[in-house]
């Protein structure tokens, strides 16, 4: 793959291309959004950056969706960023319009790319670039878990005094304080984290988590950027590289783990495809309950985007 879009020039969108463009894996990576300007200046900053860090993929930066025909990969992030006291949801009514648009834009110049969601509320999002893309399901997904799990496993990671190298973990649900860290499935270096970590130390860990995006916000008063934009990027290469890796993504479920029209966060296999496939773990009942509790929230969200009919 040759070619991979950014939509939106903001922090994250900035992010995205710069961290793309240090792992040399694309010929090109277009830097789009509606302060053409403003793009065009974080590409070049970008792009002079390339003698020094060494990597030879060209940026180019944009307001004209015409230069983004043929892109194999886009990745959106365009729409307004939460600000102190405002939730996922509240950011609903402009981002899904914001979305939407980006996406018929897109496909008026590329047939079928695979489509990266990182606008929030996430989950409702990427259902949006879904209905108005028409794309095949396994095209179109979303980053929040990736980024999630990494924020999990930093916060062990400090608690342990270990390197997050050697931390594995899995979350599902949706992105938000309804996420569904899995203890279960969390290992240092192989090792079960519930061998070496207190039960109430670990329960502050996975609530910290849940909250880990309200906490930057707080602090910085805007949302985060170089975790997500890393997380987007990551997913890139696995797409790229078609390397098969596993990652929690947003993702559309028909039937898998008893739910169906919905995308939510489950553990995936990532190719040239996109969605190669959606994995069904076998969580007990006290974890199911939680995602379905999760996907409950999602669905009333769902239910206010379904009332805005921008789709």
């Amino acid at each position: 793959m040759s070619k991979v879009t950014v939509v939106g020039a903001g922090n994250v969108g900035a992010t995205v291309a710069n961290v793309l463009a240090h792992k040399d894996i694309v010929n090109e990576v277009v830097l789009l959004d509606i302060r053409g300007d403003f793009a065009k200046g974080k590409a070049l900053d970008s792009w002079q950056q390339a003698p020094i860090d060494y990597y030879s993929t060209k940026l180019t930066g944009t307001d004209n969706y015409k230069d983004t025909k043929g892109s194999d990969i886009v990745v959106i992030t365009a729409g307004i960023p939460r600000k102190p006291g405002m939730s996922r949801d509240d950011l609903i009514s402009t981002n899904a319009g914001i979305v939407a648009s980006v996406t018929k834009s897109i496909l008026k110049y590329t047939k079928n790319p695979i489509i990266i969601v990182v606008s929030n509320p996430l989950d409702v999002m990427t259902f949006a670039a879904f209905k108005s893309s028409g794309l095949k399901p396994n095209r179109v997904f979303g980053m929040a878990g990736i980024l999630d799990t990494a924020r999990y496993r930093a916060f062990l990671a400090t608690e342990l005094k270990v390197s997050p190298k050697d931390i594995s973990a899995v979350l599902m649900g949706g992105h938000g304080d309804t996420m569904v860290p899995l203890p279960r499935y969390t290992t240092v270096a192989g090792i079960p984290v519930l061998e070496m970590i207190e039960k109430d130390k670990l329960k502050a860990i996975v609530e910290r988590t849940k909250k880990g995006g309200g906490e930057l916000v707080k602090l910085m008063g805007t949302s985060a950027w170089y975790a997500p934009g890393a997380a987007a990027a990551q997913m890139v290469e696995s797409i790229v590289k078609d390397d098969g890796r596993i990652f929690p993504c947003c993702t559309y479920l028909n039937g898998q783990y008893g739910l169906k029209n919905i995308f939510l966060g489950v553990p995936v296999k990532l190719g040239k495809e996109g969605i190669k496939e959606v994995l069904e773990l076998k969580l007990n009942k006290s974890e199911m309950k939680l995602l379905h509790k999760s996907a409950g929230h999602v669905k009333d969200v769902m239910k206010v985007f379904n009332k805005m009919k921008i789709v």
